[in-house]
């Protein structure tokens, strides 16, 4: 479909409910003057599918007469939201046109005030970003989803939700308050991760787990889940720990330190996020040579990027209490060697072909490790 050489870079952005769980991904390619087809084309591979689901993914469609309805008609259009400015609606003929688009199966929706042409068009929902709100009257007249973007913290949040809108996307997701907890808690996670990294006897786990009910909770119910379909139920910390063996082991327990309660009692949006870094910082180091040791503290430099904002306490303290291997120390602190260069692109919304060149590989690789990213962190987000 795509020469190697053109093959598109594109930056997915999670969406989530107003209960926290990932319901689908915003796409933003990196070459905004790419053909909503071809997007379209790639989004709908088999490959890309099956890693994505169950989750829709929303495509800005800037001319709907852009989309032909020929092309349009091949794809599986239960899986995409096509988003669509206001001022295309003011032409006859791009309305007739989302209609079209609109009785194939794409979900519009329209981004701006939905107006008095909304309905003309098929229009379901509204993506609104930046300050004020949509009117009542928009929101209440369309059936939805209505996505609110760029969403910058709790309280934006909050607002939005009580206006009647249900997805989300933007740094709130990272700017929720973090778990300050107490100085014991910390202390507690802290010596957790420790011991975790100097591959400590399972009898020291076991002990630091009986400290934290929440953690032992989700790590129960975690190895009870059907993601490992054990036939006789796991009833403590030593059966878990047999029956996952060291390196499952530490890999669900460095994401199980995200699985934490909020304040609110919902989940956490840096759980699914820091398990997306972390298999795709292994997927990258296994492409470029590295052996299972290397992805391992791959894997490890995608879970510790977001401790601090999970822990609330600068980076530099909490590396001072572990002891890590000092290419993820680097990585972790300054962005540097290989690790960091890779943490510094999976990092961004949208990655930079160059950066992904420089690294020494294809787009087409880069867009495999994003799919195994997503794909994990999707699995991780229904299991835990």
């Amino acid at each position: 479909m795509f020469q190697s050489d053109l093959f598109p870079v594109l930056g997915l952005e999670a969406v989530a409910d107003s209960r926290h769980q990932w319901t689908a991904l915003a796409v933003q390619p990196h070459d905004a003057a790419m053909p909503c087809a071809s997007l379209l084309a790639l989004l709908c591979q088999p490959d890309a599918q099956a890693a994505l689901a169950p989750l829709d993914c929303i495509v800005s469609l800037a001319n709907p007469l852009s989309l032909d309805a020929a092309q349009a008609a091949l794809l599986p259009a239960d899986r995409i939201l096509l988003q669509v400015p206001a001022a295309a609606l003011q032409d006859a003929a791009a309305r007739k046109h989302c209609t079209v688009l609109a009785d194939q199966g794409y979900r519009l929706l329209v981004e701006g005030e939905a107006g008095f042409h909304a309905a003309q068009a098929g229009i379901r929902g509204i993506a609104h970003g930046g300050k004020g709100l949509p009117s009542t009257l928009s929101l209440l007249s369309l059936p939805g989803p209505h996505w609110a973007h760029d969403v910058e913290d709790a309280a934006r949040f909050a607002t939005c939700r009580d206006a009647g809108m249900g997805w989300f996307s933007g740094p709130y997701a990272r700017r929720r308050t973090a778990d300050s907890g107490d100085g014991t808690s910390r202390k507690r996670l802290l010596s957790l991760l420790g011991l975790l990294a100097q591959d400590a006897d399972s009898r020291e786990l076991e002990s630091v787990l009986k400290q934290d009910p929440a953690l032992s909770y989700h790590l129960l119910k975690l190895v009870n889940s059907a993601a490992f379909g054990f036939t006789n139920p796991i009833h403590n910390f030593t059966q878990a720990i047999n029956v996952l063996g060291r390196r499952q082991l530490q890999r669900w327990l460095q994401l199980l330190l995200y699985a934490r309660p909020q304040q609110d009692g919902l989940p956490n949006l840096l759980l699914p996020e820091a398990a997306r870094r972390a298999a795709q910082m292994e997927a990258l180091c296994k492409m470029l040579g590295g052996d299972r040791d290397r992805q391992d503290m791959a894997f490890v430099v995608g879970v510790f990027a977001l401790l601090d904002e999970l822990l609330a306490m600068p980076m530099t303290e909490i590396v001072a209490a572990l002891t890590l291997d000092l290419d993820v120390v680097g990585a972790l602190l300054d962005r540097a060697g290989l690790f960091g260069a890779m943490l510094a692109l999976v990092e961004q919304p949208v990655p930079d072909p160059a950066a992904i060149s420089a690294l020494g590989l294809t787009p087409e690789q880069f867009w495999h490790s994003q799919l195994h990213g997503w794909h994990w962190a999707i699995q991780v987000s229904r299991t835990i």
